[in-house]
């Protein structure tokens, strides 16, 4: 973003667009906040103080220069919610004074006293709720409220289910603690004087979560060719609990019909398609990091003849990468993680799968999945990004039969 002067006179001859910001003279002290944020929120860039919005240079006198550069430091530290570091330069162009402020992207969401502003185009817009929760997920600010922690509109306590939300505090809790205990787990949140439901109580402690939380279930299609077609469509399941029944669900489908080859030598030897471990890592793995926030999309999981699809709604968290998936562990969902390591699977499910909770927090199940995967079928699993969404494919192991044709 440092432009020569060179680069910098251009930019000013083409005019404002989504990297730059003309101002004819310093602006109110909240207007500047908000252009310096929605900067800093999106890509970062750069404000011009002493150019009008037909690219004239008209600058400021010296007197004037000093002024208004003080005012946009202490702008930033005083009206900013994280303050933002910026980078200010003096310039003469045209025997004119200009004040340069370069405005970096940031790794938090700031806030002023007007709202969340975000840059789109030559302008600055105040952001969406949407917008804002995918925001503060990618870059994670662990100051603000998480998604999973956030409240659900039109719900209250009553939104969780005792069997379900009885999972998640002591047995003994008297009557009269258990709403606090659940403000204190962030599975109700206070809302003033109305409690609501939180977005992760909804989906570990309602029976149909996306009854409030739209697309916040599992769909699962079996074909029995290689693409998606409905005259090879074999089976198919929409599974709708609580995020752990959901797990379970999409894991006995995939078991249903994990076609298993055998071949007698001295003894029977069995070939599953699929790594039920690697399968059982895959769904929980797409469960806790999809962003709950894209409601546009949800959960699919596809099977076909020699290949299994699973994509999850989100980019990757934070500033994990498709290649350090393997070696590296970032959180979108902090809350549902929590929650899933506190859940027993039951022993049979649990022997399979090799592993005592839905969720063990060891950073371990990538590696599961690729390793296990690629020793049974030769082929290593694939992640890639689709439009901010997650795909992974895990291809099935050949049967024992194709191998003595």
């Amino acid at each position: 973003m440092l432009y020569s002067l060179t680069e910098l006179i251009e930019k000013i001859r083409l005019g404002e667009d989504a990297t730059i910001e003309f101002k004819r003279e310093m602006p109110r002290r909240d207007s500047i906040a908000d252009e310096i944020a929605a900067f800093a929120n999106t890509r970062g860039g750069v404000i011009l103080i002493g150019v009008d919005d037909n690219s004239e240079i008209v600058g400021l006198d010296l007197q004037q220069l000093n002024r208004v550069e003080k005012t946009v430091v202490e702008i930033c530290e005083d009206s900013i919610e994280p303050a933002i570091p910026i980078f200010t330069e003096k310039l003469r162009i045209d025997d004119k004074n200009l004040l340069k402020i370069e405005v970096p992207r940031s790794l938090f969401v700031h806030k002023t006293s007007n709202g969340y502003f975000a840059r789109q185009g030559s302008s600055k817009r105040e952001m969406p709720t949407d917008q804002l929760a995918r925001l503060l997920q990618s870059r994670s600010q662990a100051r603000i409220i998480t998604f999973d922690e956030q409240l659900v509109p039109n719900t209250h306590k009553e939104t969780l289910k005792e069997s379900l939300y009885r999972r998640f505090i002591t047995e003994d809790a008297p009557e009269d603690d258990i709403e606090n205990l659940l403000l204190k787990r962030s599975l109700l949140v206070q809302e003033g004087q109305e409690i609501r439901a939180s977005v992760a109580g909804v989906l570990m402690c309602h029976e149909t979560p996306d009854d409030f939380l739209y697309n916040s279930f599992i769909q699962a299609v079996y074909y029995s060719g290689k693409e998606k077609d409905a005259n090879y469509q074999i089976d198919a399941k929409d599974f709708r609990g609580p995020l752990d029944q959901q797990i379970i669900d999409a894991f006995k489908f995939v078991q249903k019909h994990n076609q298993i080859s055998a071949r007698k030598e001295i003894g029977r030897i069995d070939r599953p398609q699929y790594s039920m471990r690697a399968v059982f890592e895959a769904i929980v793995n797409a469960v806790v990091h999809r962003d709950y926030s894209k409601s546009g999309s949800k959960i699919r999981l596809f099977m076909f003849r020699d290949r299994l699809e699973l994509y999850s709604p989100g980019a990757l968290a934070n500033t994990l990468t498709i290649d350090k998936l393997r070696y590296s562990q970032a959180t979108r969902n902090e809350l549902l993680s929590r929650l899933l390591s506190e859940i027993a699977l039951d022993d049979g499910d649990g022997k399979q799968v090799k592993r005592r909770h839905f969720l063990e927090r060891r950073g371990e199940g990538v590696g599961i999945i690729l390793n296990e995967s690629e020793q049974l079928s030769g082929k290593t699993p694939v992640y890639e990004l689709f439009n901010e969404e997650l795909c992974l494919t895990i291809f099935a192991a050949k049967s024992l039969q194709e191998n003595n044709d």
